[in-house]
Protein backbone atom coordinates (compact mmCIF):
# COMPACT_ATOMS: atom_id res chain seq x y z
CA UNK A 1 0.00 0.00 0.00
CA UNK A 2 1.49 3.33 -1.10
CA UNK A 3 1.70 6.51 0.92
CA UNK A 4 -0.81 8.15 -1.37
CA UNK A 5 -3.35 5.40 -0.69
CA UNK A 6 -2.85 5.71 3.08
CA UNK A 7 -3.29 9.49 2.94
CA UNK A 8 -6.46 9.06 0.89
CA UNK A 9 -7.86 6.62 3.46
CA UNK A 10 -7.05 9.04 6.30
CA UNK A 11 -8.67 11.91 4.43
CA UNK A 12 -11.67 9.71 3.72
CA UNK A 13 -12.08 8.92 7.41
CA UNK A 14 -11.84 12.62 8.32
CA UNK A 15 -14.37 13.90 5.77
CA UNK A 16 -17.42 12.30 7.48
CA UNK A 17 -16.21 13.65 10.81
CA UNK A 18 -15.93 17.19 9.42
CA UNK A 19 -19.32 16.96 7.69
CA UNK A 20 -20.97 15.58 10.83
CA UNK A 21 -19.41 18.28 13.01
CA UNK A 22 -20.52 21.09 10.67
CA UNK A 23 -24.02 19.62 10.44
CA UNK A 24 -24.23 19.32 14.25
CA UNK A 25 -23.08 22.94 14.58
CA UNK A 26 -25.69 24.16 12.11
CA UNK A 27 -28.45 22.22 13.84
CA UNK A 28 -27.33 23.49 17.26
CA UNK A 29 -27.50 27.09 16.06
CA UNK A 30 -31.03 26.62 14.77
CA UNK A 31 -32.30 24.69 17.78
CA UNK A 32 -30.34 26.22 20.68
CA UNK A 33 -29.87 29.74 19.30
CA UNK A 34 -33.20 31.17 20.48
CA UNK A 35 -32.98 29.45 23.87
CA UNK A 36 -29.32 29.98 24.78
CA UNK A 37 -28.30 32.94 22.64
CA UNK A 38 -31.14 35.17 23.86
CA UNK A 39 -32.26 36.13 27.34
CA UNK A 40 -34.77 38.56 28.81
CA UNK A 41 -33.33 41.40 30.88
CA UNK A 42 -34.71 44.60 32.38
CA UNK A 43 -33.62 47.91 30.84
CA UNK A 44 -33.37 51.27 32.57
CA UNK A 45 -37.11 51.79 32.08
CA UNK A 46 -37.82 48.52 33.91
CA UNK A 47 -39.02 46.89 30.69
CA UNK A 48 -38.21 43.37 29.58
CA UNK A 49 -36.06 43.30 26.45
CA UNK A 50 -34.16 40.58 24.63
CA UNK A 51 -30.38 40.57 25.06
CA UNK A 52 -27.96 38.58 22.92
CA UNK A 53 -25.46 36.30 24.68
CA UNK A 54 -22.76 35.63 22.08
CA UNK A 55 -20.23 34.25 24.54
CA UNK A 56 -22.46 31.45 25.79
CA UNK A 57 -23.74 30.63 22.30
CA UNK A 58 -20.19 30.44 20.89
CA UNK A 59 -19.12 28.24 23.78
CA UNK A 60 -22.00 25.78 23.23
CA UNK A 61 -21.37 25.79 19.48
CA UNK A 62 -17.66 25.04 19.93
CA UNK A 63 -18.43 22.30 22.43
CA UNK A 64 -21.01 20.54 20.24
CA UNK A 65 -19.01 20.72 17.00
CA UNK A 66 -15.72 19.65 18.56
CA UNK A 67 -17.25 16.79 20.51
CA UNK A 68 -19.21 15.61 17.46
CA UNK A 69 -16.01 15.66 15.42
CA UNK A 70 -14.18 13.62 18.06
CA UNK A 71 -16.96 11.04 18.36
CA UNK A 72 -16.97 10.44 14.59
CA UNK A 73 -13.26 9.60 14.57
CA UNK A 74 -11.96 6.01 15.00
CA UNK A 75 -11.62 4.99 18.63
CA UNK A 76 -7.80 5.17 19.03
CA UNK A 77 -7.68 8.51 17.19
CA UNK A 78 -10.64 9.71 19.24
CA UNK A 79 -8.84 9.14 22.54
CA UNK A 80 -5.57 10.71 21.41
CA UNK A 81 -7.32 13.69 19.81
CA UNK A 82 -9.40 14.32 22.88
CA UNK A 83 -6.43 14.28 25.24
CA UNK A 84 -4.09 16.32 23.02
CA UNK A 85 -6.79 18.80 22.01
CA UNK A 86 -7.86 19.25 25.59
CA UNK A 87 -4.31 19.88 26.74
CA UNK A 88 -3.70 22.41 23.95
CA UNK A 89 -6.93 24.31 24.59
CA UNK A 90 -6.31 24.28 28.32
CA UNK A 91 -2.81 25.67 27.82
CA UNK A 92 -3.99 28.38 25.38
CA UNK A 93 -6.76 29.54 27.69
CA UNK A 94 -4.48 29.54 30.72
CA UNK A 95 -1.78 31.54 28.92
CA UNK A 96 -4.37 34.00 27.66
CA UNK A 97 -5.77 34.67 31.12
CA UNK A 98 -2.33 34.70 32.75
CA UNK A 99 -1.13 37.43 30.37
CA UNK A 100 -3.65 40.03 31.47
CA UNK A 101 -6.51 38.86 29.32
CA UNK A 102 -4.80 39.81 26.08
CA UNK A 103 -4.77 37.85 22.85
CA UNK A 104 -1.42 39.42 22.14
CA UNK A 105 -0.09 37.94 25.36
CA UNK A 106 -0.09 34.49 23.77
CA UNK A 107 2.11 35.64 20.93
CA UNK A 108 4.30 37.76 23.15
CA UNK A 109 5.10 34.66 25.16
CA UNK A 110 6.31 32.94 21.98
CA UNK A 111 9.51 34.97 21.64
CA UNK A 112 11.07 32.38 19.37
CA UNK A 113 8.82 33.45 16.50
CA UNK A 114 10.69 36.72 16.18
CA UNK A 115 9.89 40.31 16.93
CA UNK A 116 8.40 41.00 13.51
CA UNK A 117 5.83 38.20 13.69
CA UNK A 118 4.99 38.99 17.28
CA UNK A 119 4.55 42.71 16.67
CA UNK A 120 2.53 42.12 13.51
CA UNK A 121 0.09 39.72 15.14
CA UNK A 122 -0.09 41.82 18.30
CA UNK A 123 -0.89 44.90 16.25
CA UNK A 124 -3.58 43.04 14.32
CA UNK A 125 -5.35 41.35 17.24
CA UNK A 126 -3.72 43.15 20.15
CA UNK A 127 -5.17 44.25 23.43
CA UNK A 128 -5.67 47.80 22.14
CA UNK A 129 -8.62 46.67 20.03
CA UNK A 130 -10.09 44.27 22.56
CA UNK A 131 -11.50 44.84 26.00
CA UNK A 132 -9.81 42.59 28.57
CA UNK A 133 -13.12 41.26 29.89
CA UNK A 134 -14.15 39.96 26.47
CA UNK A 135 -10.80 38.29 25.89
CA UNK A 136 -10.85 36.80 29.35
CA UNK A 137 -14.20 35.26 28.46
CA UNK A 138 -12.67 33.72 25.36
CA UNK A 139 -9.79 32.38 27.45
CA UNK A 140 -12.23 30.99 29.97
CA UNK A 141 -14.16 29.27 27.17
CA UNK A 142 -10.94 27.70 25.93
CA UNK A 143 -10.16 26.47 29.43
CA UNK A 144 -13.69 25.07 29.82
CA UNK A 145 -13.59 23.37 26.46
CA UNK A 146 -10.13 21.97 27.12
CA UNK A 147 -11.11 20.65 30.53
CA UNK A 148 -14.19 19.01 29.01
CA UNK A 149 -12.07 17.36 26.30
CA UNK A 150 -9.60 16.10 28.88
CA UNK A 151 -12.42 14.73 31.04
CA UNK A 152 -14.08 12.87 28.16
CA UNK A 153 -10.77 11.61 26.80
CA UNK A 154 -9.75 10.42 30.26
CA UNK A 155 -13.04 8.59 30.78
CA UNK A 156 -12.75 6.93 27.35
CA UNK A 157 -9.15 5.95 28.06
CA UNK A 158 -10.05 4.62 31.53
CA UNK A 159 -12.96 2.55 30.24
CA UNK A 160 -10.79 1.16 27.42
CA UNK A 161 -7.99 0.21 29.81
CA UNK A 162 -10.45 -1.45 32.21
CA UNK A 163 -11.98 -3.43 29.33
CA UNK A 164 -8.56 -4.58 28.11
CA UNK A 165 -7.49 -5.59 31.63
CA UNK A 166 -10.74 -7.42 32.18
CA UNK A 167 -10.41 -9.37 28.92
CA UNK A 168 -6.76 -10.21 29.61
CA UNK A 169 -7.55 -11.39 33.12
CA UNK A 170 -10.39 -13.61 31.88
CA UNK A 171 -8.19 -15.20 29.21
CA UNK A 172 -5.28 -15.78 31.60
CA UNK A 173 -4.51 -19.40 32.57
CA UNK A 174 -6.47 -20.44 35.64
CA UNK A 175 -8.82 -17.46 35.55
CA UNK A 176 -11.46 -17.82 38.24
CA UNK A 177 -15.19 -17.09 38.30
CA UNK A 178 -16.97 -13.75 38.32
CA UNK A 179 -15.11 -10.91 39.96
CA UNK A 180 -11.71 -12.58 39.53
CA UNK A 181 -10.95 -10.66 36.33
CA UNK A 182 -10.67 -6.97 36.87
CA UNK A 183 -11.44 -7.14 40.59
CA UNK A 184 -8.27 -9.08 41.36
CA UNK A 185 -6.17 -6.43 39.60
CA UNK A 186 -7.90 -3.12 40.19
CA UNK A 187 -10.10 -3.75 43.24
CA UNK A 188 -7.40 -3.79 45.97
CA UNK A 189 -5.77 -0.68 44.51
CA UNK A 190 -9.06 1.25 44.50
CA UNK A 191 -9.90 0.17 48.04
CA UNK A 192 -6.49 1.29 49.28
CA UNK A 193 -6.85 4.63 47.47
CA UNK A 194 -10.25 5.29 49.05
CA UNK A 195 -8.94 4.33 52.49
CA UNK A 196 -6.12 6.88 52.37
CA UNK A 197 -8.20 9.60 50.68
CA UNK A 198 -9.37 11.31 53.92
CA UNK A 199 -5.84 11.20 55.35
CA UNK A 200 -4.43 12.71 52.16
CA UNK A 201 -7.07 15.47 52.22
CA UNK A 202 -6.27 16.20 55.87
CA UNK A 203 -2.56 16.41 55.10
CA UNK A 204 -3.07 18.64 52.03
CA UNK A 205 -5.77 21.05 53.24
CA UNK A 206 -5.74 20.80 57.04
CA UNK A 207 -8.71 20.13 59.37
CA UNK A 208 -10.78 23.08 58.12
CA UNK A 209 -10.10 22.99 54.39
CA UNK A 210 -10.47 19.22 54.05
CA UNK A 211 -14.11 19.09 55.22
CA UNK A 212 -15.29 20.12 51.76
CA UNK A 213 -13.21 17.45 50.01
CA UNK A 214 -14.14 14.64 52.37
CA UNK A 215 -17.83 15.52 52.76
CA UNK A 216 -18.95 17.12 49.48
CA UNK A 217 -16.86 14.88 47.27
CA UNK A 218 -15.98 11.70 49.17
CA UNK A 219 -19.15 11.00 51.19
CA UNK A 220 -21.54 12.37 48.56
CA UNK A 221 -20.01 10.25 45.80
CA UNK A 222 -19.97 7.12 47.97
CA UNK A 223 -23.67 7.57 48.79
CA UNK A 224 -24.53 7.55 45.09
CA UNK A 225 -22.14 4.66 44.47
CA UNK A 226 -24.03 2.63 47.06
CA UNK A 227 -27.40 3.67 45.63
CA UNK A 228 -26.17 2.82 42.13
CA UNK A 229 -25.02 -0.61 43.24
CA UNK A 230 -28.37 -1.22 44.94
CA UNK A 231 -30.33 -0.23 41.84
CA UNK A 232 -27.89 -2.22 39.72
CA UNK A 233 -29.34 -5.39 41.25
CA UNK A 234 -32.81 -4.50 39.99
CA UNK A 235 -31.95 -2.89 36.66
CA UNK A 236 -28.54 -4.26 35.74
CA UNK A 237 -28.86 -7.86 36.86
CA UNK A 238 -32.61 -8.58 36.85
CA UNK A 239 -33.46 -6.23 33.96
CA UNK A 240 -36.41 -4.59 35.77
CA UNK A 241 -36.64 -0.88 34.93
CA UNK A 242 -37.28 0.88 38.24
CA UNK A 243 -37.97 4.64 38.17
CA UNK A 244 -39.10 4.86 41.79
CA UNK A 245 -35.96 3.71 43.59
CA UNK A 246 -35.83 6.96 45.57
CA UNK A 247 -38.90 5.71 47.50
CA UNK A 248 -36.78 3.10 49.31
CA UNK A 249 -34.16 5.78 49.93
CA UNK A 250 -36.87 7.88 51.59
CA UNK A 251 -38.24 4.94 53.61
CA UNK A 252 -34.81 4.28 55.08
CA UNK A 253 -34.23 7.95 55.90
CA UNK A 254 -37.60 8.51 57.58
CA UNK A 255 -37.41 5.17 59.41
CA UNK A 256 -34.16 6.19 61.04
CA UNK A 257 -35.26 9.78 61.73
CA UNK A 258 -38.60 8.91 63.35
CA UNK A 259 -37.38 5.94 65.39
CA UNK A 260 -34.24 7.74 66.56
CA UNK A 261 -36.12 10.85 67.69
CA UNK A 262 -39.16 9.18 69.21
CA UNK A 263 -37.60 6.07 70.77
CA UNK A 264 -33.97 7.09 71.23
CA UNK A 265 -32.55 4.06 69.41
CA UNK A 266 -28.95 4.22 68.20
CA UNK A 267 -27.75 4.39 64.63
CA UNK A 268 -26.30 0.87 64.69
CA UNK A 269 -29.64 -0.60 65.80
CA UNK A 270 -31.69 1.38 63.29
CA UNK A 271 -29.37 0.79 60.32
CA UNK A 272 -30.40 -2.86 59.78
CA UNK A 273 -33.97 -2.04 60.81
CA UNK A 274 -34.21 0.66 58.12
CA UNK A 275 -32.93 -1.86 55.57
CA UNK A 276 -35.54 -4.42 56.65
CA UNK A 277 -38.38 -1.89 56.41
CA UNK A 278 -37.23 -0.75 52.96
CA UNK A 279 -36.96 -4.38 51.86
CA UNK A 280 -40.55 -4.92 53.04
CA UNK A 281 -41.71 -2.00 50.91
CA UNK A 282 -39.72 -3.42 48.00
CA UNK A 283 -41.72 -6.64 48.28
CA UNK A 284 -44.96 -4.63 48.41
CA UNK A 285 -43.92 -2.91 45.18
CA UNK A 286 -42.94 -6.23 43.60
CA UNK A 287 -46.31 -7.92 43.96
CA UNK A 288 -48.37 -5.51 41.78
CA UNK A 289 -45.76 -5.45 39.00
CA UNK A 290 -45.13 -9.17 38.62
CA UNK A 291 -46.88 -9.29 35.25
CA UNK A 292 -45.49 -6.01 33.93
CA UNK A 293 -42.45 -5.48 31.75
CA UNK A 294 -40.69 -2.65 29.97
CA UNK A 295 -42.39 0.73 29.85
CA UNK A 296 -45.39 -0.42 31.89
CA UNK A 297 -43.11 -1.49 34.74
CA UNK A 298 -41.31 1.87 34.59
CA UNK A 299 -44.59 3.80 34.82
CA UNK A 300 -45.82 1.82 37.85
CA UNK A 301 -42.53 2.17 39.72
CA UNK A 302 -42.51 5.89 38.92
CA UNK A 303 -46.00 6.17 40.39
CA UNK A 304 -44.87 4.28 43.50
CA UNK A 305 -42.06 6.74 44.11
CA UNK A 306 -44.44 9.69 43.74
CA UNK A 307 -46.99 8.07 46.07
CA UNK A 308 -44.37 7.76 48.81
CA UNK A 309 -43.32 11.38 48.33
CA UNK A 310 -46.90 12.67 48.43
CA UNK A 311 -47.60 10.66 51.57
CA UNK A 312 -44.60 12.28 53.24
CA UNK A 313 -45.87 15.71 52.20
CA UNK A 314 -49.53 15.35 53.15
CA UNK A 315 -49.34 13.14 56.25
CA UNK A 316 -48.19 16.00 58.46
CA UNK A 317 -48.82 14.27 61.77
CA UNK A 318 -46.49 11.48 60.74
CA UNK A 319 -43.71 13.15 58.74
CA UNK A 320 -44.15 16.87 59.56
CA UNK A 321 -44.86 17.56 55.89
CA UNK A 322 -42.75 20.08 54.00
CA UNK A 323 -41.14 21.25 57.27
CA UNK A 324 -39.27 17.97 57.50
CA UNK A 325 -37.62 16.43 60.53
CA UNK A 326 -34.72 18.22 62.19
CA UNK A 327 -32.47 17.42 65.14
CA UNK A 328 -31.89 13.83 64.02
CA UNK A 329 -29.35 12.12 66.35
CA UNK A 330 -25.90 11.61 64.87
CA UNK A 331 -24.09 8.23 64.94
CA UNK A 332 -21.51 7.58 67.63
CA UNK A 333 -18.31 5.56 67.83
CA UNK A 334 -19.09 2.77 70.32
CA UNK A 335 -21.28 5.19 72.26
CA UNK A 336 -18.75 8.04 72.16
CA UNK A 337 -20.26 11.16 70.52
CA UNK A 338 -18.24 13.54 68.38
CA UNK A 339 -18.86 16.55 70.64
CA UNK A 340 -16.65 19.02 72.48
CA UNK A 341 -17.58 17.83 75.99
CA UNK A 342 -15.61 15.68 78.38
CA UNK A 343 -17.38 12.59 77.08
CA UNK A 344 -16.66 13.46 73.46
CA UNK A 345 -14.35 11.63 71.09
CA UNK A 346 -11.46 14.11 71.33
CA UNK A 347 -11.52 14.23 75.15
CA UNK A 348 -11.72 10.44 75.42
CA UNK A 349 -8.91 10.00 72.91
CA UNK A 350 -6.67 12.46 74.76
CA UNK A 351 -7.34 10.57 78.00
CA UNK A 352 -6.49 7.31 76.26
CA UNK A 353 -3.04 8.54 75.20
CA UNK A 354 -1.63 8.98 78.77
CA UNK A 355 -3.15 5.63 79.74
CA UNK A 356 -1.23 3.94 76.93
CA UNK A 357 1.89 5.83 77.99
CA UNK A 358 1.52 4.52 81.53
CA UNK A 359 1.29 0.95 80.21
CA UNK A 360 4.57 1.32 78.33
CA UNK A 361 6.18 3.38 81.15
CA UNK A 362 6.82 6.38 78.88
CA UNK A 363 7.55 9.84 80.25
CA UNK A 364 4.68 12.42 80.11
CA UNK A 365 6.63 14.69 77.76
CA UNK A 366 7.64 11.94 75.35
CA UNK A 367 7.05 12.05 71.61
CA UNK A 368 3.83 10.01 71.86
CA UNK A 369 2.07 12.98 73.51
CA UNK A 370 2.03 14.67 70.10
CA UNK A 371 -0.82 12.32 69.11
CA UNK A 372 -3.25 14.28 71.27
CA UNK A 373 -5.96 16.02 69.25
CA UNK A 374 -7.66 19.40 69.25
CA UNK A 375 -11.43 19.48 68.84
CA UNK A 376 -12.61 19.79 65.23
CA UNK A 377 -15.76 18.70 63.33
CA UNK A 378 -13.52 16.95 60.80
CA UNK A 379 -13.35 13.81 62.95
CA UNK A 380 -17.08 13.17 62.61
CA UNK A 381 -16.78 13.70 58.86
CA UNK A 382 -13.90 11.21 58.57
CA UNK A 383 -15.86 8.72 60.68
CA UNK A 384 -18.93 9.06 58.43
CA UNK A 385 -16.70 8.64 55.37
CA UNK A 386 -15.47 5.26 56.56
CA UNK A 387 -19.00 4.21 57.58
CA UNK A 388 -20.45 4.82 54.12
CA UNK A 389 -17.37 3.24 52.54
CA UNK A 390 -17.94 0.09 54.63
CA UNK A 391 -21.63 0.06 53.62
CA UNK A 392 -20.68 0.44 49.96
CA UNK A 393 -18.20 -2.44 50.22
CA UNK A 394 -20.91 -4.55 51.86
CA UNK A 395 -23.23 -3.79 48.93
CA UNK A 396 -20.57 -4.78 46.39
CA UNK A 397 -19.66 -7.95 48.30
CA UNK A 398 -23.26 -9.13 48.58
CA UNK A 399 -23.90 -8.33 44.92
CA UNK A 400 -20.90 -10.35 43.75
CA UNK A 401 -21.77 -13.29 46.00
CA UNK A 402 -25.43 -13.28 44.98
CA UNK A 403 -24.47 -13.34 41.31
CA UNK A 404 -22.71 -16.66 41.84
CA UNK A 405 -25.70 -18.23 43.55
CA UNK A 406 -28.66 -19.76 41.65
CA UNK A 407 -30.78 -16.69 42.40
CA UNK A 408 -28.18 -14.47 40.76
CA UNK A 409 -28.14 -16.60 37.65
CA UNK A 410 -31.93 -16.53 37.67
CA UNK A 411 -31.77 -12.69 37.70
CA UNK A 412 -29.56 -12.70 34.61
CA UNK A 413 -31.77 -15.24 32.86
CA UNK A 414 -34.78 -13.05 33.63
CA UNK A 415 -32.97 -10.04 32.21
CA UNK A 416 -32.10 -11.79 28.95
CA UNK A 417 -35.50 -13.39 28.21
CA UNK A 418 -38.38 -13.79 30.65
CA UNK A 419 -40.24 -16.29 28.44
CA UNK A 420 -37.19 -18.54 28.15
CA UNK A 421 -36.68 -18.13 31.88
CA UNK A 422 -40.19 -19.43 32.56
CA UNK A 423 -39.70 -22.32 30.14
CA UNK A 424 -36.64 -23.43 32.12
CA UNK A 425 -38.78 -23.81 35.24
CA UNK A 426 -37.48 -20.74 37.06
CA UNK A 427 -40.00 -19.17 39.41
CA UNK A 428 -40.08 -15.62 38.06
CA UNK A 429 -42.27 -14.45 40.95
CA UNK A 430 -39.69 -15.14 43.64
CA UNK A 431 -36.89 -14.02 41.32
CA UNK A 432 -38.41 -10.57 40.86
CA UNK A 433 -39.33 -10.23 44.51
CA UNK A 434 -35.80 -11.08 45.68
CA UNK A 435 -34.35 -8.50 43.29
CA UNK A 436 -36.74 -5.79 44.48
CA UNK A 437 -36.26 -6.69 48.13
CA UNK A 438 -32.44 -6.81 48.04
CA UNK A 439 -32.12 -3.63 46.00
CA UNK A 440 -34.55 -1.82 48.30
CA UNK A 441 -32.63 -2.98 51.37
CA UNK A 442 -29.44 -1.28 50.24
CA UNK A 443 -31.45 1.82 49.36
CA UNK A 444 -32.75 1.81 52.94
CA UNK A 445 -29.20 1.53 54.29
CA UNK A 446 -28.16 4.56 52.23
CA UNK A 447 -31.27 6.48 53.33
CA UNK A 448 -30.61 5.90 57.04
CA UNK A 449 -27.01 7.02 56.60
CA UNK A 450 -28.19 10.11 54.69
CA UNK A 451 -30.50 11.09 57.56
CA UNK A 452 -27.75 10.53 60.14
CA UNK A 453 -25.28 12.56 58.12
CA UNK A 454 -27.57 15.50 57.38
CA UNK A 455 -29.42 15.72 60.70
CA UNK A 456 -32.41 17.03 58.73
CA UNK A 457 -34.60 15.48 56.04
CA UNK A 458 -37.62 16.65 54.07
CA UNK A 459 -39.62 15.35 51.08
CA UNK A 460 -37.69 17.72 48.80
CA UNK A 461 -34.66 15.43 49.10
CA UNK A 462 -36.54 12.48 47.54
CA UNK A 463 -37.93 13.76 44.24
CA UNK A 464 -38.05 12.01 40.89
CA UNK A 465 -34.86 13.70 39.74
CA UNK A 466 -32.98 11.66 42.36
CA UNK A 467 -34.34 8.43 40.89
CA UNK A 468 -33.42 9.64 37.42
CA UNK A 469 -29.87 10.45 38.52
CA UNK A 470 -29.38 7.07 40.18
CA UNK A 471 -30.73 5.30 37.10
CA UNK A 472 -28.47 7.42 34.87
CA UNK A 473 -25.46 6.39 36.98
CA UNK A 474 -26.30 2.73 36.37
CA UNK A 475 -26.98 3.17 32.63
CA UNK A 476 -24.02 5.44 31.89
CA UNK A 477 -21.61 3.23 33.79
CA UNK A 478 -22.82 0.03 32.18
CA UNK A 479 -25.71 -2.08 33.46
CA UNK A 480 -24.41 -4.91 35.59
CA UNK A 481 -20.94 -3.40 36.00
CA UNK A 482 -19.86 -2.38 39.51
CA UNK A 483 -16.87 -0.41 38.25
CA UNK A 484 -19.05 1.39 35.74
CA UNK A 485 -21.24 2.68 38.57
CA UNK A 486 -18.14 4.03 40.32
CA UNK A 487 -16.86 5.82 37.21
CA UNK A 488 -20.24 7.35 36.35
CA UNK A 489 -20.82 8.44 39.98
CA UNK A 490 -17.50 10.26 40.00
CA UNK A 491 -18.26 11.86 36.63
CA UNK A 492 -21.84 12.95 37.39
CA UNK A 493 -21.83 13.70 41.12
CA UNK A 494 -18.22 14.83 41.41
CA UNK A 495 -18.34 16.71 38.11
CA UNK A 496 -21.30 18.87 39.16
CA UNK A 497 -19.67 19.55 42.53
CA UNK A 498 -16.43 20.62 40.86
CA UNK A 499 -18.35 23.03 38.63
CA UNK A 500 -19.29 25.01 41.73
CA UNK A 501 -15.59 25.62 42.39
CA UNK A 502 -14.68 26.88 38.91
CA UNK A 503 -14.43 30.63 39.32
CA UNK A 504 -13.62 31.25 35.66
CA UNK A 505 -17.14 30.15 34.73
CA UNK A 506 -18.39 33.29 36.45
CA UNK A 507 -15.93 35.30 34.38
CA UNK A 508 -17.47 33.79 31.26
CA UNK A 509 -21.16 33.92 32.11
CA UNK A 510 -21.26 36.63 34.80
CA UNK A 511 -21.15 36.75 38.59
CA UNK A 512 -24.74 35.52 38.89
CA UNK A 513 -24.00 32.33 36.97
CA UNK A 514 -25.17 29.21 38.82
CA UNK A 515 -24.06 25.88 37.28
CA UNK A 516 -26.99 24.09 38.92
CA UNK A 517 -29.32 25.89 36.50
CA UNK A 518 -27.71 23.99 33.61
CA UNK A 519 -27.54 20.67 35.45
CA UNK A 520 -30.48 19.21 33.55
CA UNK A 521 -29.03 20.43 30.24
CA UNK A 522 -25.65 18.82 30.88
CA UNK A 523 -27.35 15.74 32.31
CA UNK A 524 -29.42 15.25 29.16
CA UNK A 525 -26.42 15.99 26.94
CA UNK A 526 -24.40 13.31 28.72
CA UNK A 527 -27.21 10.78 28.24
CA UNK A 528 -27.51 11.54 24.53
CA UNK A 529 -23.76 11.38 23.96
CA UNK A 530 -23.34 8.11 25.81
CA UNK A 531 -26.22 6.51 23.90
CA UNK A 532 -24.62 7.55 20.59
CA UNK A 533 -21.08 6.69 21.57
CA UNK A 534 -21.30 3.65 23.89
CA UNK A 535 -24.91 2.40 24.09
CA UNK A 536 -23.99 -0.27 26.64
CA UNK A 537 -22.29 2.17 29.01
CA UNK A 538 -18.77 3.32 29.77
CA UNK A 539 -17.68 -0.16 30.90
CA UNK A 540 -19.75 -2.44 28.71
CA UNK A 541 -17.63 -5.57 29.26
CA UNK A 542 -18.48 -7.58 32.34
CA UNK A 543 -17.46 -11.00 33.50
CA UNK A 544 -20.14 -13.64 32.88
CA UNK A 545 -21.53 -15.40 35.93
CA UNK A 546 -20.79 -18.93 34.75
CA UNK A 547 -17.87 -19.99 32.60
CA UNK A 548 -15.27 -22.73 32.65
CA UNK A 549 -12.24 -22.00 34.80
CA UNK A 550 -9.82 -24.00 32.69
CA UNK A 551 -9.68 -26.97 30.35
CA UNK A 552 -9.17 -30.31 32.12
CA UNK A 553 -7.81 -33.45 30.58
CA UNK A 554 -9.83 -36.65 31.05
CA UNK A 555 -8.13 -39.97 31.66
CA UNK A 556 -8.37 -42.47 28.80
CA UNK A 557 -9.44 -45.19 31.20
CA UNK A 558 -12.67 -43.33 31.86
CA UNK A 559 -13.74 -43.10 28.23
CA UNK A 560 -12.60 -46.41 26.77
CA UNK A 561 -15.08 -48.79 25.23
CA UNK A 562 -17.65 -50.12 27.65
CA UNK A 563 -17.15 -47.32 30.23
CA UNK A 564 -19.49 -44.63 28.99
Amino acid sequence: MTDATISQQKAGSLRPAFRGALFAGAVSIGVLGPFIGLETVSNIDNQLVLAFRPSLLIFILLMITSLRFIFLLPKPVRIITSLIGGAVLLALGSVMIANGGSLAGIFQSLATLGDIIVRGIATTVGSANYEPTIVQRVGGELVSLGALHLLIGGIVLLSTIIGVINTAAQNAPGAGPVGRGISALVGPFLIAAVLVYPLAALYAYGPQGSIKWIDNYGIQILIYVMLGWGLNIVVGLAGLLDLGYVAFYAVGAYSYALLAKNFGLSFWVLLPLAGILSSFWGILLGFPVLRLRGDYLAIVTLAFGEIIRLILINWVDFSNGYAGISGIPRPTLFGIPFTAGDNGFVAQFNMFIPWVGGLIHAAPDSWWMTFQLDFSPIYRTVFLFYVIFALALLTAFVTLRMRRLPVGRAWEALREDEIACRSLGINTTTTKLTAFALGAMFGGFAGSFFAARQGFISPESFTFIESAQILAIVVLGGMGSLYGVVVSSIALVGGFEIMRELDFLKQIFGENFDPSQYRSLLFGLAMVLIMLWKPRGLISTRTPTAFLKKLKSVSGSLVKEGHG
